[in-house]
């Protein structure tokens, strides 16, 4: 099983699948290539080419800059955005890579080729990396494929069923809960007496230890916080030829009546005594949505939750819940107790690794249902966690997120992750929210609909989708509206 940390990780946008996996994945190749001195000491050249929805809508998902950067060793979670930028530039400037100590040249013109027109047949999002001597013999060939929510597979791992993508962690194939369904996850809760959260838990318990389970989490959420925050006070236009400006923080200051600090401040102490307005509650959520994805579009760190193009609705809701809800730990205090904040996380994070597990996070592979229907159906269950609600709510919740999301298609205006990828993120995280309430408030967790069928159909649909509607910009809004 994977754990939770697998699905929400700490990246860089615009895209977990076109910018994230791929950075993953040639920083992969480079340091396996390394381990072997005996091929490193030889190698001349490196070249990586890129198939179908990456070469398609790549440059638009900044997968050039990303390749470069993981080339160069960077990690999404682990190097700065201003450091990824310097160094790719600075790739690109002085066209040398670093190989083992020594410098090799690296044409991007030459030694970065988008093959727009072909498709590796084990997934669209197809990546070969081969490393040359000076002599022109093969040295090392990969083909590596980036599958969604930036998880990395080998040729070998999409083609056994039983094979472990990122087979570099630890298998988990000892967790004391193993669940493959949905069905599976309720039973086990039952025979135990466990909530979905304490089920989760017990499963991190065997990769990690309490304080550690702890400190990845408040991470997460701190990283979502901030992305919040950043999104609200930086004022410009998104990168791309749309020049789509930010919204967020023109909101954010009617909103806030002009405030001059980020919301994790003023919120403190407004946020109990808002407007009389009783939908302007949806009106904070969506600025989160916004926030979140407008940093995304520009190249900011978000975390994988459990996509980037799908990056704001899990902390938009959060937020929703940290912020305005009486029943939060923090509600109308400085309060740092985040118990509530784990129970959402872990309780997300469950219904996340059932769609890993049953269908795919890849809109290459679902079409955006496996991105923002995804991330609706595990904040829908998050939440429904957090207002109290049982095992039943929390899958009726979860099939409510995912039932109204089937057959979203992802057709991303120029190849970009800005229309309608940044509103159809407060779209989602408005449909988690009611999804909820209809789930817990005014449901005893009795459905006609499972969410074990609704994962199904999920996959089902993305199966039968055409591809022009799957991350390629060759159908929907990306023909039908003018790019320029």
């Amino acid at each position: 099983m994977h754990s939770i940390f697998e699905l929400f990780k700490v990246g860089v946008g615009p895209s977990s699948s076109h910018t994230v996996g791929p950075m993953i994945a040639a920083q992969r190749f480079t340091s396996r290539l390394q381990a072997d001195p005996a091929v490193a000491s030889n190698v001349a050249r490196v070249q990586v080419k890129l198939y179908g929805s990456l070469a398609l809508t790549g440059v638009g998902h900044a997968t050039d800059t990303a390749i470069l950067a993981g080339l160069s060793g960077c990690l999404p979670d682990r190097t700065e955005p201003d450091l990824l930028r310097e160094t790719v530039e600075a790739l690109r400037k002085n066209q040398l890579l670093k190989i083992a100590g020594r410098e090799i040249p690296f044409v991007e013109t030459r030694d970065l080729i988008w093959l727009r027109n072909e498709v590796l047949p084990q997934h669209p999002n197809g990546m070969e990396f081969t490393a040359w001597s000076d002599r022109s013999e093969m040295l090392r060939c990969e083909k590596l494929f980036s599958v969604g929510g930036g998880f990395v597979a080998t040729e070998e791992e999409l083609s056994s069923p039983s094979s472990k993508v990122d087979a570099d962690e630890k298998s988990g194939d000892d967790v004391p809960h193993p669940f493959t369904t949905a069905a599976e996850l309720l039973e086990m809760a039952r025979q135990h007496g466990k909530s979905i959260e304490q089920i989760v838990h017990a499963n991190e318990l065997t990769r990690r230890s309490e304080e550690e389970i702890a400190r990845g989490l408040d991470r997460l959420w701190e990283v979502m916080r901030d992305c919040i925050d950043h999104g609200c006070i930086t004022q410009g236009i998104l990168p791309g030829a749309l020049r789509i400006a930010r919204r967020a923080p023109k909101i954010y200051q009617r909103l806030s009546k002009g405030a001059q600090v980020p919301p994790s401040q003023w919120l403190i102490d407004h946020a109990s005594r808002l407007s009389s307005d009783p939908l302007q509650h949806l009106d904070w959520i969506s600025l989160f949505a916004l926030a979140v994805n407008e940093q995304n579009a520009a190249g900011g760190r978000v975390v994988t939750a459990p996509t980037n193009g799908a990056a704001g609705i899990i902390p938009a809701v959060l937020a929703y819940y940290h912020y305005f809800m009486r029943g939060s730990e923090f509600f109308g205090t400085q309060n740092k107790n985040l118990n509530g904040m784990h129970r959402f996380l872990k309780t997300a994070g469950a219904i996340g690794l059932l769609y890993k597990l049953n269908a795919s996070l890849s809109a290459a592979e679902m079409g955006c249902q496996g991105e923002v229907g995804v991330a609706c159906s595990m904040a829908a269950a998050g939440l429904a966690a957090c207002m109290g609600g049982n095992i039943e709510q929390i899958e009726n919740a979860a099939e409510i997120g995912m039932e109204h999301n089937l057959g979203l298609t992802c057709d991303p205006i120029a190849g970009l992750v800005q229309v309608p990828c940044i509103e159809r993120n407060t779209m989602g995280a408005t449909k988690a929210v009611n999804a909820a309430r209809l789930a817990v408030l005014y449901g005893d967790g009795k459905h006609f609909v499972s969410l074990d069928r609704v994962i199904e159909t999920m996959r089902q649909t993305g199966v039968d989708m055409q591809a022009k509607y799957k991350e390629t910009s060759l159908g929907g809004l990306a023909v039908n509206v003018v790019d320029c």
